[in-house]
């Protein structure tokens, strides 16, 4: 389970963020792939729990959980 948790967070965080030879494609892109290839490249209920966290702003890039209080 960790593996898939991992290839789903790994996608997110390639896709979205800036490399040195691309731009960042950004978060919309990043949630249409996983999407679009749940249950083929992605596990179906990771893919799930990663497109809820991130549609609902649960969660951000950078790890964070936005509903807490600091």
């Amino acid at each position: 389970m960790e593996s898939r948790i991992l290839s789903v967070a790994d996608v997110m965080e390639a896709m979205a963020s800036h490399r040195p030879y691309r731009p960042g494609l950004g978060l919309d892109a990043a949630l249409k792939e996983i999407e679009k290839n749940k249950g083929t490249l992605y596990d179906n209920s990771v893919a799930d729990v990663c497109l809820r966290l991130f549609r609902r702003k649960v969660i951000n890039l950078k790890g964070s959980n936005l509903n807490s209080n600091p």
